[in-house]
């Protein structure tokens, strides 16, 4: 399958049509928020109405690409989740409204209104048997939980061997500019985020979509997890950062494969 493992340099409205329907495991969605971002052209400037109806139009061909049992993320703000999260609803099940809280140091900020330092995340699946591995992405007690468990009815408990569940607030620093992931794209996100939809929602070896790459993330984060993705950017600018990105992940996935297990640095 050629379209495998690209990300296309077009309009994402257009270059669905390549990817076949029922071939995604999982769609993660990062679109321009309404907001006015600069993203090198007038993607995000659009009014409410047009924006609102671009924003069902992509989501209308984007969907018939996940197979049955897939899923989707999208990143949205407060100013437009409440719309869009009735058009997917309409479209498929809910299951989670995830707040990524970006730890926003408490300086400066609105003086008329309370200061917004999260974003929106709304998970969907297409059924009930869509695919969620938990083990995946538990988070592991600290040794002093563990100790305190020691009750002979924790001994052996799998939630307190592998971990407790992610909940549906993640604390999750923004990527400042100092970061060492950090791009130059104004919007991107933390591979900790996208790798952790990875692993839960797509299967070792699936598919991952996403039709706004940005800087590239999804592409990264499904190549370190062992995904195929598939993705397309407007900007020639982002789309040669992504293969940069992604050139550098295959790269230092040789270096790895190339020492010892015990020589690999952490």
């Amino acid at each position: 399958m050629s379209w495998l493992d690209r990300v296309f340099c077009e309009d994402a409205l257009q270059g669905l049509v390549r990817i076949p329907d029922g071939q995604v495991d999982l769609l993660i969605a990062d679109p321009p928020y309404g907001l006015g971002k600069d993203y090198g052209n007038d993607s995000d400037k659009l009014d409410t109405d047009a924006y609102l109806a671009w924003t069902e139009q992509w989501i209308d061909t984007a969907l018939p690409k996940l197979k049955p049992n897939g899923s989707l993320y999208i990143f949205l703000t407060w100013r437009y989740s409440p719309e869009i999260f009735v058009m997917l609803k309409r479209r498929m099940t809910m299951l989670n409204e995830i707040i990524w809280d970006r730890r926003v140091p408490s300086m400066g900020g609105s003086t008329r209104k309370y200061s917004s330092v999260h974003d929106t995340i709304g998970f969907f699946a297409r059924a009930k048997d869509h695919y969620f591995d938990l083990d995946a992405i538990r988070i592991p007690y600290d040794a002093e939980t563990k100790k305190a468990r020691s009750r002979s009815i924790f001994v052996g408990a799998k939630w307190l061997e592998m971990g407790y569940n992610p909940k549906d607030v993640w604390s999750v620093s923004r990527l400042h500019r100092e970061h060492k992931e950090r791009t130059d794209h104004p919007t991107q996100k933390p591979l900790e985020i996208v790798e952790r939809m990875i692993k839960a929602s797509c299967p070792p070896g699936g598919v991952v979509l996403d039709p706004f790459m940005g800087s590239g993330t999804t592409a990264v984060a499904a190549k370190r997890c062992g995904r195929r993705y598939v993705g397309f950017e407007l900007n020639p600018v982002y789309c040669e950062l992504i293969a940069q990105r992604v050139a550098g992940v295959a790269e230092l996935n040789t270096i790895s494969t190339s020492i010892p297990n015990e020589q690999v640095p952490g």
